[in-house]
């Protein structure tokens, strides 16, 4: 058995892998395209001989973290024969590729999970989730008198993206998009774009949305204020002659437009989106902010994380004065920490998705009340979500 980064003349395997495991087919000039496309040195597969048994891709991105961008590894295309499943073929691959990224400098990796507890077992957690909402027209914001302008049509790329990143900053678990990504991944040619701009010819918002079937579905809704949001959502109400209603997905999961409807008894649909794994955990913890503590400065965190042993052990916690922090491995067990809980938990917690009470109440996280609410007090509160998809 070798693990190793495919080469160009793979691309048939390679495809055909994937055409059989997500069950579609590219065939034409489209085929070709994906070969134009292709990019071998980004998915690393596992042979047996000359065959191909499985494989994953692995795309060098990054994500915003208390508004920052952090480098992250994204894992897509799982694959493998169904002749080659459960012989640890996909198993190795992940380990593999988390000894890759470690040592790339990715502290941080995103997938989307076929099956969430396949993947937990290889510490990737739940971080983020989204909201659903069906709308009828009749159910609609009330449409309001704005002082500014809506323009529809083809809006410039670097429009849409200075938009774009002062909305998705604000969330940790965002990506940071580039031009590349947007033509690519975002924008196709059945999607309409609008774009709000102030009195002043600011932008301040925009709406990716098709029509289907007589109704809107909207991709994405980015505003930055509430005039841009009221704006946007006037003009979508000026449809009414021609949809029955709209579809709203992958919205935050802080949001509360039901509420600012006349009438908010709407379909809604909260769903657990995107896994995420801290795959370094010294260099992720140092990055960050934390709120500055007073009294006891430093706390044992002992990390479970059997697929990167770099980050299993005892560390040392320690806050500074005004909030940086140091992370050190020492020597030691379970019984010499303060805290313990595995890769997975404290990914979730350092991103945002959820709260170090709130693990411990449910047994995620373990160690004395005084210890959890250091780590409570330290944590800045976040709201996570992500707009994308790979």
């Amino acid at each position: 058995m070798e693990i190793r980064q495919l080469h160009a003349d793979d691309f048939e395997e390679g495809l055909g892998l994937s055409e059989y495991a997500f069950q579609y087919k590219v065939i034409g000039e489209d085929r070709e395209r994906a070969r134009e496309n292709f990019k071998p040195e980004q998915i690393w597969g596992v042979f047996e001989g000359p065959s191909l048994s499985a494989k994953l891709v692995l795309l060098p991105l990054q994500a915003y973290i208390q508004g920052k961008p952090v480098s992250m590894g994204g894992i897509a295309g799982v694959a493998s024969w169904p002749e080659n499943r459960r012989q640890g073929y996909v198993a190795k691959l992940l380990t593999h590729a988390l000894q890759t990224m470690n040592e790339a400098g990715q502290t941080l990796s995103f997938l989307h999970p076929f099956l969430i507890p396949f993947y937990r077992k290889f510490g990737w957690e739940i971080y983020c989730e989204y909201k659903k909402y069906n709308i009828p027209v009749d159910k609609f914001p009330r449409k309001a008198e704005i002082q500014g302008s809506v323009k529809r049509g083809a809006a410039d790329i670097k429009v849409l993206q200075q938009l774009y990143v002062s909305f998705a900053a604000r969330y940790n678990g965002t990506l940071q998009r580039t031009e590349e990504w947007w033509k690519e991944k975002v924008l196709d040619e059945d999607t309409h774009q609008c774009v709000f701009y102030s009195q002043q010819g600011e932008p301040e918002g925009y709406v990716l949305y098709k029509i289907v079937n007589k109704e809107l579905v909207i991709d994405e809704f980015v505003y930055l204020n509430e005039k841009a949001r009221q704006g946007l959502w006037t003009f979508l109400a000026n449809h009414d002659s021609m949809i029955t209603g709209a579809s709203l997905k992958l919205v935050p999961s802080d949001d509360i437009l039901p509420y600012l409807l006349p009438d908010p008894r709407i379909a809604q649909e909260n769903y657990p989106y995107f896994m995420a794994r801290i795959v370094n955990a010294q260099a992720f913890i140092e990055n960050l902010s934390f709120h500055a503590l007073s009294g006891i400065r430093e706390r044992l965190l002992y990390i479970e994380d059997e697929h990167a042993p770099w980050n299993n052990g005892l560390w040392r916690w320690t806050v500074a004065e005004h909030g940086e922090v140091s992370f050190t491995q020492i020597q030691g067990d379970r019984s010499n920490a303060d805290l313990i809980c595995s890769i997975g938990t404290l990914t979730a917690l350092l991103m945002g998705y959820r709260r170090p009470v709130e693990m411990a109440r449910y047994g995620q996280l373990s160690g004395t009340h005084e210890a959890v609410d250091w780590l409570e007090k330290l944590i800045p509160q976040a709201q996570t979500a992500l707009f994308d998809f790979f």
